[in-house]
């Protein structure tokens, strides 16, 4: 039987922003809609809310459980927050150094070593059974929930209900939806219980409902797979989640490297496995100009997150795994640094170097991705945002006009790209003055 893997927390969450994503104002708005009094629907509200109600039940989802989700509430928001939420975009993305430095800072790591030490006097058996360090698991902890502190207030049959409605990613949160009735159809739940993030991550490591019901474990014996409230349920859910993917308790996640200058930007690459000896070879070293720390057979890859010019890092197949958990190089890097502090408590916090790298900003790349559709009458999604398939499409832009070809656009990529007159392709185009930021 195929393995049913999920990624735990909804991607744009935290994609782009650190822990907490929303701010104080926006989430207390969110939250707040839940306890208003219902507004009158419009016709058409309705007819698609018992749709919705009938399509739940003909899942098997009972009455009993959609009379106590709903309990004779619509749900109808004008102007629902979360919808709102969903479609914001931020106005520049992250570079690695700052995201991880928000992430991972002097007081995060102070309490990450505190909590993990509690952890392992309190819970260590649970770390026993499944074989994942709780370096990792206190560092994915402190990062989506700083340490169980922000795990979310929002009414998650009201949220989940109207992002269902009409919205770009319907299908997905309507999904969820039917997950978390089947978390109370199944454990007789309240929908008081049914608290989470604004896209429905739940609990102390932010199960999204889908994940819960693969992977969320009774580790207290009482029957109930509690994530929110029971930190043992939390942690062996977490746990048995990562066992699933096949983390390698021995494994290292890697380490931030030094790249020789003659560096080929066509060895990067997560998937582009080379054993620790072969890296060796072609002169990678660790950041601090040492021998690689690791036994010659390993294999790992190399990624540049933030391009040729930004930090480096050699990463094993644990790294990958961490990025199932949540599909950003920055995220996993975050994660990882956190747990390397918490293994090393005498090592004193430092921030990760900041670059002279120029950081785009969400219409920049739109204006990337509307330049290589219509130059080679392909469609990647036009959404200002730096997946993936955008990635490619930039490494193509850039072996074209003869630029380091890293995946990661720069001001001399873009000023080729304003500049660039078909008549005569890109030989005819040179960059600009570097543009400053206000």
């Amino acid at each position: 039987m195929k393995k049913l893997i999920y990624p735990i927390f909804c991607a744009v969450t935290v994609l782009f922003l650190c822990s907490g994503c929303a701010t104080a104002k926006s989430e207390k708005q969110a939250a707040a809609e839940t306890l208003a009094e219902n507004v009158t629907p419009p016709k058409e509200w309705t007819i698609w809310l018992n749709n919705l109600q009938r399509e739940m039940k003909s899942r098997g989802i009972s009455q009993k459980t959609l009379d106590e989700a709903y309990k004779g509430k619509n749900y109808y928001h004008k102007a629902p927050a979360v919808v709102k939420q969903d479609k914001q975009q931020v106005e520049f993305v992250l570079t690695t150094c700052v995201y991880v430095n928000r992430l991972v800072n002097k007081q995060r790591v102070t309490e990450a070593r505190k909590q993990y030490q509690m952890l392992r006097k309190k819970h260590k058996d649970i770390e026993e059974k499944y074989n994942v360090p709780f370096t990792y698991i206190t560092a994915f902890w402190g990062v989506e929930t700083n340490f169980g502190q922000n795990k979310g207030r929002h009414h998650l049959i009201d949220s989940l209900t109207n992002l269902s409605y009409r919205n770009r990613r319907a299908d997905f949160f309507k999904n969820e939806l039917y997950n978390v009735l089947k978390i109370m159809e199944k454990n007789n739940l309240k929908e008081q219980k049914m608290l989470g993030s604004w896209a429905g991550a739940m609990g102390h490591f932010q199960f999204m409902p889908s994940t819960y019901n693969a992977y969320a474990v009774d580790y207290d014996g009482d029957k109930v797979p509690d994530i929110w409230d029971s930190l043992p349920d939390a942690l062996a859910s977490a746990e048995n989640y990562l066992t699933d993917l096949g983390w390698k308790k021995d494994e290292p996640w890697g380490t931030r490297v030094q790249l020789p200058w003659d560096f080929d930007l066509k060895d990067s690459g997560r998937k582009n496995m080379k054993t620790v000896a072969e890296w060796k070879k072609l002169g990678i070293k660790t950041f601090a100009g040492r021998q690689l720390p690791f036994a010659d057979d390993l294999k790992a890859g190399i990624i540049l997150p933030d391009g040729y010019k930004g930090p480096a890092f050699l990463v094993t197949s644990n790294f990958n795994r961490v990025m199932i958990w949540n599909r950003s190089d920055n995220y996993a890097i975050a994660v990882v640094t956190l747990a390397d502090y918490i293994a090393n408590p005498d090592k004193k916090w430092t921030p990760l170097e900041a670059t002279s790298q120029y950081t785009m900003n969400n219409e920049e790349i739109l204006q990337i991705q509307k330049f290589y559709n219509k130059m080679y009458g392909k469609k990647i999604k036009e959404d200002g945002k730096l997946g993936s398939e955008t990635r490619a499409a930039i490494q193509t832009l850039q072996k074209k006009a003869k630029l380091p070809a890293d995946g990661y656009p720069d001001y001399r990529l873009l000023s080729k790209i304003q500049t660039y007159n078909p008549k005569v392709g890109w030989a005819g185009v040179m960059p600009v003055k570097k543009p400053q930021k206000k």
